[in-house]
């Protein structure tokens, strides 16, 4: 029924157990892969008339920000590879994590998103929001959401 599937992964302990299972599932449907890692852009940050000054050009940001995705991305992709299952990476920079996924999954002509989600409930969820939620909310492509059986 699915046949690409965008998994955004953040390289969180959650998010790899998420990998493993997206991976599961394809091999499973026989499905393709794309892994997505959101990079934040470079943050500006003002205190009272001035800037503050922060050690960290834009570029060595970037760089910084490149290395982390390739990190993640690779893990991901060697997982899909060991499971012979049809896989790329994509990183995007965009500090709106759940409009990047939407868009993304757009882009790839992916028919489902699978995600994980950290299951915050009550006052913590409604404070923190959830990338998760917003993807639910706004995409108008099919979302899975992986519960890991850890935090149940």
């Amino acid at each position: 029924m699915f046949k690409h599937l965008l998994v955004p992964t953040d390289g969180s302990a959650l998010s790899d157990e998420t990998v493993t299972s997206a991976v599961q599932f394809a091999a499973e449907a026989g499905a393709t892969v794309t892994f997505l890692y959101v990079r934040p852009d470079y943050p500006v940050s003002y205190f009272g008339e001035g800037a503050l000054v922060d050690p960290t050009t834009p570029e060595s940001f970037a760089e910084m920000t490149q290395q982390v995705a390739n990190d993640i991305l690779g893990r991901s992709k060697a997982m899909a590879d060991k499971r012979q299952v049809s896989s790329h990476t994509v990183a995007v920079i965009n500090d709106l994590p759940y409009e990047a996924i939407i868009e993304t999954a757009n882009v790839q002509g992916c028919d489902l998103i699978f995600m994980a989600s950290h299951g915050r409930s009550g006052l913590v969820g409604l404070l923190l929001g959830s990338e998760t939620q917003k993807v639910l909310t706004h995409s108008k492509i099919p979302v899975l959401v992986y519960r890991s059986p850890k935090t149940s």
